[in-house]
């Protein structure tokens, strides 16, 4: 499996090698060790999400001010642009993002770490999402940072449409005001 670190270092884009012919194709889509020697530390994943959703869907930004989650997502049906935006204070990337298309067809996956907000939208007629993630759920911690925020100036790819959101993400609030983590 081949990993790229991005314009965020912590963030990686993961490539696996796939073998294919005329029956079908195969790939190690996980792999502990090879995961663990890329990300730098142990990593340990305790939950994983399967979600569904139809184009023009955009999910996030969400993050968990407590009880942070590192997330592995990939899509393993249709393609989503995925988003990582870095809500670390002190971070020297404090502020900024990196999005990411993921696909079915490329079969790449994200890991966006800890400390980060994330989400996506669906470019395809519908997608499949699959999350590990290495803290549960807890939703008294679950924030949102609206999806268009002019300090971020995410670049969505929208292709002139407007999104479709869930009452909760349509209720961001805006980078300068979220609660992000030291």
């Amino acid at each position: 499996m081949k990993s790229t670190r991005l314009a965020i270092p912590e963030v990686l884009l993961f490539e696996p090698r796939v073998f294919g012919d005329e029956r079908g194709f195969f790939f190690e889509s996980f792999n502990q060790r090879e995961f663990e020697s890329a990300v730098g530390e142990k990593i340990n994943f305790v939950q994983s999400n399967h979600s569904r959703s139809i184009q023009h869907v955009l999910r996030g930004l969400h993050y968990q001010i407590k009880q942070a989650q590192g997330k592995l997502v990939r899509v393993v049906v249709g393609e989503v642009f995925d988003v990582a935006v870095d809500i670390r204070r002190s971070s020297p990337t404090f502020g900024q993002w990196v999005g990411e298309m993921l696909s079915a067809e490329n079969k790449k996956q994200l890991w966006v770490p800890a400390g980060f907000a994330h989400g996506f939208i669906v470019l395809s007629d519908y997608a499949e999402f699959l999350y590990n993630t290495t803290d549960y759920w807890a939703p008294e911690y679950e924030r949102c940072i609206v999806w268009n925020d002019a300090t971020l100036a995410i670049d969505w790819p929208l292709a002139g449409k407007q999104p479709v959101l869930s009452e909760k993400d349509a209720r961001g609030i805006t980078f300068n005001a979220a609660e992000v983590y030291d």
